[in-house]
C-alpha cells in the first residue's frame, strides 16, 4: 500500500485527487493540506510514502517544503504538481529532492503511474518540461533559493531563543511551540519578535526557510 499526502491550497483539487486516488487499490491517502506547514503537521500525524505537492501555496510554498520535507524525511518521495512551468520553480523544486514534476494537465493514470515509479525509488518529470530542465541544471548554480543572514547576527541569538527557531523550522504554531518547552504563547511570541528582529527578517516563513537551509531542525544543530 502505497500512503499519499496531497498539498494544494485549493480545496476542489484537494478533493478531486483524494477521490481519484483512494479509488486505486494500491493507494492509501493519508491526508490533505493547504499549505507547506500544514504538511509538516500532517507528516507528523500520519508519515505518507509520496507527497503530490503544489509549487503556489500560502504561507510556505511547494519549493521551500519539499526542502524541509527531505531534510526532516529524506525517504519521503515528492512529486511537485502545478499549472505552472516556470524555469526558476522547476529547478529549486528538483534541486531540493522532488522526485517528479508534473503538469496539473496530466491524466489520471499518468499520474498514477508516476507515484509508482517514484515509490519505488525512480524519478518522473513531465516530457513537456524534461529538456528544460536539463539546460537549467546546466547553468543555474547551487545558491539559489537562499536566505542570507549575516553571521555576527546569528551570534546574537540566546539559548532561550534556539528551540524556539527549531521549531518554527519543524512547522509548529505558536501554540504548539508554547506547549512543547513548557512556555506561555506570550513568552514565545516575544521570542519569535525578538528572534526577528535580530536576524532581520520579514515573518517566520523566512525564519523557518533559513533554519531549515542551514541545518537549524535539531537539537545537536543548533549554534548556541
Amino acid at each position: 500500500m502505497i500512503k499519499v499526502l496531497i498539498a494544494d491550497d485549493q480545496e476542489l483539487i484537494r478533493q478531486s485527487l483524494q477521490i481519484v486516488l483512494s479509488a486505486r487499490e494500491d493507494i492509501e491517502v493519508t491526508g490533505t493540506a493547504a499549505d507547506g506547514f500544514e504538511v509538516l503537521d500532517r507528516i507528523r500525524e500520519k508519515k505518507p510514502d509520496v507527497i503530490l505537492m503544489d509549487i503556489r501555496m500560502p504561507k510556505m510554498d511547494g519549493v521551500y517544503c519539499t526542502n524541509a520535507v527531505k531534510k526532516l524525511y529524506p525517504d519521503i518521495r515528492i512529486i511537485i504538481l502545478t499549472t505552472f512551468d516556470d524555469d526558476e520553480f522547476v529547478f529549486g523544486a528538483l534541486k531540493y529532492g522532488a522526485s517528479g514534476y508534473l503538469l496539473k494537465g496530466v491524466s489520471m493514470d499518468q499520474l498514477y503511474k508516476a507515484i509508482q515509479i517514484v515509490y519505488s525509488g525512480g524519478a518522473m518529470i513531465n516530457p513537456d518540461i524534461a529538456s528544460r530542465v536539463i539546460e537549467l541544471f546546466s547553468r543555474k548554480s547551487i545558491s539559489a533559493y537562499t536566505i542570507q543572514v549575516p553571521e555576527e547576527l546569528v551570534k546574537e541569538l540566546s539559548k532561550a531563543e534556539w528551540p524556539v527557531i527549531r521549531l518554527v523550522a519543524r512547522g509548529m504554531s505558536n501554540k504548539e511551540i508554547a506547549s512543547e518547552l513548557f512556555l506561555s504563547e506570550g513568552t514565545v511570541r516575544n521570542h519569535l519578535s525578538n528572534i526577528l528582529n535580530k536576524l532581520e527578517l520579514r515573518d517566520r516563513t523566512q525564519l523557518a526557510i533559513w533554519a531549515v537551509e542551514n541545518g537549524y531542525m535539531d537539537e545537536d544543530q543548533e549554534n548556541a
